[in-house]
């Protein structure tokens, strides 16, 4: 899912990169495992 960037609401950092969401679930379930939603 495509994000803007200056109008999301919710943030988690990962790997230095700043990760943009849509909805708070969303990043919840990337903090609980990033690297299921990350490549290697």
């Amino acid at each position: 899912m495509m994000v803007d960037e200056k109008k999301a609401k919710f943030t988690s950092n990962h790997g230095g990169k700043t990760i943009y969401f849509c909805s708070s679930s969303c990043k919840a379930s990337f903090d609980k495992n990033p690297q299921k939603y990350t490549q290697a």
